[in-house]
């Protein structure tokens, strides 16, 4: 069978959403010339990533501090943000694709390093780059069903190990033009950390609610992008046009129950490259003036793009606006999430 799965949501609103910046700023020529000798091998040019992703930097945190550093940094800032008291958070979901170890999960540490209470549950949700997302949905399900009453969703992504091990690989004598295009994905990555708090919506008349979401799976297509810590291999044409089709099927029943097309005053996509920005816009017709970017200065921050872009926009947004979170993840999966701001 094919379809959507939608969900509606009755009483959830987001507090809050913040940010952590990792500190070191790392622009793609850095790339280039360490990788110089590999490009002049293989017959290709420098400023790939510039020209065809639109990436001019990305960030990495400094020596020392850890991805969950960055999600207990930006959790920190959300719960003091909300006015929450962190005894009445019920949920705590890490949704980081970065982890150091298979276990235990990544969230007992940054719940360790918030100081969170022992009757706040916590656990991992990964989904690739649509975590945030997916952990925002189940803890408006337990905020609905009267579970909990306030919920932390945190992220945060190191992009340095994976690019040093990549760049490391491309600079081997064996590599060919096709090496370096099919780890290209791994070399648009950030790092960053993004959190918010979600409460119950009758408690807090200034939140923002959540409407409703709709997802679709197209897993036939799980290959076309794999990755552990020692890299990542991306079909990048196969992917493209996989997920666009995905969404498009996803987008077509959606409008059915939602009017997204032409009602949203602002669309929040994953951030991925100036390609996959402009291929959304182009095949659903949304105005590329309604959709902020964060890639050129960001790179792709996996699960933590759309927060962290939500993020960069809430002092823009007025009460009442409606906002989309769109997003593809690898596997694939699509998802939309409706916001009234």
């Amino acid at each position: 069978m094919t379809g959507n799965a939608t969900h509606r949501f009755s009483n959830t609103a987001i507090l809050t959403v913040q940010t952590a910046d990792a500190t070191q700023i790392v622009p793609s020529s850095a790339f280039d010339e360490r990788l110089a000798d590999t490009y002049q091998r293989v017959g290709l040019r420098p400023g790939l990533l510039q020209r065809l992703a639109g990436i001019e930097e990305r960030r990495w945190w400094a020596d020392g501090v850890t991805f969950v550093d960055g999600a207990a940094t930006a959790g920190a800032k959300a719960i003091s943000e909300s006015g929450v008291d962190p005894s009445h958070i019920g949920l705590m979901v890490n949704t980081s694709v970065s982890r150091k170890h298979l276990e235990p999960s990544t969230a007992v540490a940054v719940h360790h390093a918030l100081g969170l209470p022992s009757s706040c549950q916590n656990f991992d949700v990964t989904n690739a780059c649509l975590g945030f997302v997916n952990g925002m949905e189940l803890a408006a399900a337990m905020i609905d069903s009267g579970m909990t009453d306030y919920a932390l969703i945190v992220n945060g992504e190191d992009a340095r190990p994976v690019q040093e091990r990549t760049i490391d690989l491309l600079n081997r004598p064996e590599t060919v033009a096709k090496d370096v295009m099919g780890h290209f994905a791994t070399l648009t990555l950030g790092s960053g950390a993004a959190a918010m708090v979600l409460g119950r919506a009758d408690r807090h008349p200034e939140g923002h609610r959540l409407v409703g979401s709709v997802s679709r799976a197209g897993t036939e297509h799980h290959e076309l992008c794999t990755g552990d810590n020692e890299g990542m291999q991306t079909d990048l044409k196969g992917l493209l046009a996989a997920g666009l089709g995905l969404s498009a099927e996803m987008w077509a029943e959606a409008a059915d129950t939602f009017d997204w097309a032409g009602g949203m005053d602002r669309y929040v996509v994953h951030q991925v490259s100036k390609v996959h920005t402009k291929a959304m816009c182009d095949r659903f017709g949304i105005d590329p003036e309604k959709v902020p970017t964060t890639f050129p200065t960001r790179g792709n921050l996996g699960p933590a793009s759309v927060p962290f872009t939500l993020a960069g926009q809430a002092d823009t947004l007025d009460d009442g606006d409606r906002v989309l979170l769109m997003g593809i993840g690898s596997g694939l999966n699509a998802c939309c999430l409706e916001i009234a701001w």
